[in-house]
């Protein structure tokens, strides 16, 4: 059974930080791209970031040179470093196994983990 748990949220001020992780078990973690993927207040999910499985990765224009995806194959986690955050960030982030680019997102499995940028 796929597991995928998040952590590393919370309420963080504007131009802060904050490192997400994503611990995964069920599935063989270095065969799978993984995306980090967000929804916010009232809106449908947005996907932030994804890395496959050469450590490639792509991020959102909103998020890029701000946040950076990367993954560690022996832990099997996968981090989303957030930097220079805005109130415009603050969401439920969570990650999903099998997606690299956004078309290929069709929902979340998890809890997520939430993010409140705010002064």
């Amino acid at each position: 059974e796929v597991q995928l748990v998040e952590s590393g949220g919370g309420l963080v001020q504007p131009g802060g930080s904050l490192r997400l992780s994503c611990a995964a078990s069920g599935f063989i973690f270095s065969d799978y791209a993984m995306s980090w993927v967000r929804r916010a207040p009232g809106k449908g999910l947005e996907w932030v970031a994804g890395i496959n499985i050469r450590s490639d990765t792509r991020h959102a224009a909103s998020v890029k040179g701000r946040f950076t995806i990367f993954r560690d194959n022996a832990k099997n986690t996968v981090y989303l470093q957030m930097n220079s955050l805005k109130p415009e960030d603050t969401a439920v982030y969570h990650c999903r196994e099998g997606v690299f680019l956004p078309s290929q997102v069709t929902g979340v499995r998890s809890r997520g983990t939430q993010v409140t940028v705010s002064s």
